[in-house]
């Protein structure tokens, strides 16, 4: 229904005009700049007051958005992703009322509370304390509302022994805990938070991310930006994908993060590289890296329940006696999940040099929906002496719907690794039950 849209932007698009100077002599003494400065100020000043270029000058109009039009309705929860540059803070910000758009126009029904920059409405020389309060009136709420709400933003903000420090003396962490603070407890209908949780340590993102499903879950409309795909998956309902300005893609939240990764610069295969972060001896080198779904076809996204393969070419430059072959597997925020290694089976190849491919495969991906971190390396077996360690080699997406959950919702939320377990119900309240279920044995179903 019409009246359920809280957000209604048509055909949005947001200019900037970029001035480019012409090229100038490289040494200029101070006499000719002073001369210069004073010969042409005031023609300067006129001639932009009338629109005019300055003679020299040149200016490039760019669109930062262009054409985007869109609705959200009361309640829903939906998650902006692209990459940088494609308009998604540009966006919030006109949604925010932070800036106008050069085009087209927003109509907006409800409080807005935005959460854009680290800080956005603190006052430096103000304390936390001062700035809860302030930060509160900007977002249109009375004193009595705030002070109703002060000790829960307190206390989720984790800075009651700086409360009256001034927040310019306030880490970047502190700063962004206490803003999203305010932002998420005073109750605002529409809630526009931007990548900057970021900022925070993992702790403090999991902590915020409940909040925004909190804040969701109580009917309210949030809009979040992050580069975080398996927490767009876990809170949004639905998802817009930005490129170069324009919308190129609008559904479900798991098609769009599909949509995104399948268009982006993430590869399923990816060789010896500069950008590489490499330690240990390099008396073997890892050559490249393959991610390959069960038919040997290259892959980043795999859903839950799945088979992963991970093929490796690593070159030897001298004869190595059973080297161990690792893979490390980390969350996007750098939490280890798993040190797979051959050496976990007593895997031995025997003497090798030259180069050599290693398949690791995994039968059944157990991980929950969220971005995945691949680190391969090899050792020496005798000294555990490493030879090559590549970090943040590539990435992998892992998706809901397992195969062996029957269609159950799964997200982030509930862990890093999921433990296929069985359920049976015997009796309840003392009354023999009519049926059992078996986690396992419903996958069949």
């Amino acid at each position: 229904m019409a009246e359920d849209v809280v957000i209604r932007a048509e055909g949005l698009g947001k200019k900037y005009v970029i001035g480019h100077a012409a090229e100038r002599e490289r040494y200029v003494a101070l006499r000719d700049v002073l001369a210069r400065v004073a010969s042409s100020f005031w023609r300067k000043i006129a001639g932009m007051a009338r629109g005019r270029v300055v003679a020299g000058d040149t200016v490039e109009a760019f669109w930062a958005l262009k054409d985007v039009s869109f609705e959200v309705k009361r309640g829903q929860v939906l998650g902006i992703i692209g990459r940088n540059g494609a308009g998604k803070s540009t966006l919030l910000k006109i949604l925010s009322r932070v800036t106008e758009p050069s085009e087209g126009r927003v109509t907006i029904s409800g409080r807005v509370a935005s959460l854009l920059e680290v800080g956005t409405g603190f006052h430096p020389e103000l304390t936390g304390r001062e700035n809860i309060y302030l930060n509160g009136a900007i977002l249109g709420m009375t004193r009595v509302e705030i002070r109703r709400k002060f000790d829960e933003i307190v206390a989720f903000a984790e800075v009651e022994k700086f409360l009256d420090t001034p927040v310019k003396r306030y880490s970047s962490g502190m700063y962004v805990r206490l803003a999203f603070a305010v932002a998420a407890h005073l109750e605002p209908e529409i809630l526009i938070v931007d990548e900057v949780l970021a900022v925070g340590d993992t702790a403090f993102q999991k902590k915020c991310l409940g909040k925004i499903s909190q804040v969701a879950g109580g009917g309210r409309t949030v809009l979040f930006v992050s580069h975080n795909m398996g927490a767009i998956q876990t809170l949004c309902g639905g998802a817009v994908v930005l490129e170069h300005g324009r919308m190129a893609y609008r559904g479900n939240a798991e098609d769009a993060v599909t949509f995104y990764l399948r268009e982006s610069d993430l590869q399923a295969e990816v060789a010896d590289s500069e950008n590489w972060f490499r330690t240990g001896t390099q008396s073997a080198r890892i050559l490249s890296l393959r991610l390959e779904d069960e038919t040997g076809s290259p892959q980043i996204l795999f859903r839950m329940g799945e088979p992963l393969i991970v093929v490796l070419r690593i070159h030897f430059s001298i004869e190595t006696k059973n080297p161990i072959f690792g893979v490390n597997i980390m969350t996007d925020t750098g939490i280890q999940v798993a040190d797979c290694r051959s050496s976990h089976f007593n895997f031995q190849v025997g003497s090798v040099v030259g180069v050599v491919t290693c398949q690791m495969r995994i039968d059944a991906v157990t991980l929950y929906p969220r971005t995945y971190v691949v680190e391969p390396w090899v050792t020496d077996a005798a000294c555990f002496l490493v030879f090559d360690w590549v970090h943040n080699a590539a990435t992998f997406l892992v998706t809901s719907g397992p195969k062996f959950l029957s269609g159950a919702s799964v997200n982030a939320n509930h862990g890093i690794s999921f433990i296929p377990t069985s359920w049976k119900f015997p009796s309840l309240d003392g009354v023999a039950s009519p049926c059992s279920i078996d986690a396992n044995e419903s996958a069949d179903d």
